[in-house]
């Protein structure tokens, strides 16, 4: 018996077990006794996650994907699925920490980008697999084209390193494009605490008009005074470093 892919839930089953095994050794394993793994699918990254001393938890929302791992994967029982990843709390962690890791469905990849900055006082690192393009503007550098909002939110509060990329052919069914891993290393920038509204704001606005100067992008925000002639008032968002973005918004806090 094998899981049929559901198109619906951008289901692309990995077949390399050499790749899965990469992927799972992207992972450090170390200051954290929780590992989740999205999308588990058929357990291809699974089995090797179950050989590890963390606890492993799956968030899977396919049913059939649940049945056929908890008949095929002993350690897997009902207690082992925390249901869908976008709507975690994380309650269950009781504030461990935990890393993610998986093949994380396309259709949904920024979602789960987000979903990790946004927990990430509890996740410190996670290794996963997303289409190629998500995953290079993750690690993207300013003054490119795919450095983006994206980018900066991430890099605010991780280090970003592109691991490898995977092809279209060791997957059922094959997808149409590229895969790429990655992996997020927690480091939050100094700074950002109190911030992180704002900082979400000035970074979106900027990157909205990304090609005018940020004195016209960011009027929406209502500027205040004393940073319209600021050096950056000159620059394109995608011209700022992801620290010149954070000292920026300190300002900004320090004259509202």
């Amino acid at each position: 018996m094998s899981v049929k892919a559901k198109k619906h839930l951008g289901q692309h089953f990995l077949t390399d077990e050499n790749i899965a095994r990469k992927i799972v050794e992207g992972l450090s394993f170390e200051g954290y006794k929780n590992v989740m793994e999205v999308g588990p699918g058929m357990g291809v990254l699974t089995k090797y996650l179950l050989e590890k001393d963390q606890h492993i938890y799956l968030a899977e929302i396919d049913n059939e994907s649940i049945e056929y791992l908890k008949n095929n994967y002993s350690k897997v029982t009902e207690k082992t699925f925390v249901g869908d990843f976008l709507k975690q709390d994380f309650q269950f962690t009781k504030g461990e920490q935990i890393a993610i890791i998986g093949n994380f469905p396309y259709n949904i990849s920024s979602q789960i980008l987000f979903q990790i900055v946004d927990h990430y006082e509890l996740i410190p690192e996670m290794v996963g697999m997303f289409q190629k393009e998500v995953a290079e503007r993750t690690a993207a550098v300013p003054r490119t084209k795919d450095y983006g909002i994206l980018t900066v939110l991430i890099q605010a509060y991780y280090d970003t390193s592109y691991l490898f990329t995977v092809h279209e052919n060791v997957f059922n069914p094959p997808p149409k494009v590229k895969s790429g891993v990655i992996r997020l290393t927690r480091n939050p920038k100094e700074g950002l605490s109190g911030n992180e509204v704002l900082f979400k704001q000035i970074v979106k606005a900027g990157f909205n008009q990304r090609r005018k100067k940020l004195s016209n992008a960011l009027k929406i925000l209502n500027i205040p005074e004393v940073l319209k002639t600021h050096e950056f008032m000159d620059k394109r968002a995608e011209e700022l470093s992801v620290a010149d973005f954070i000292s920026f918004t300190q300002l900004w806090k320090n004259n509202l």
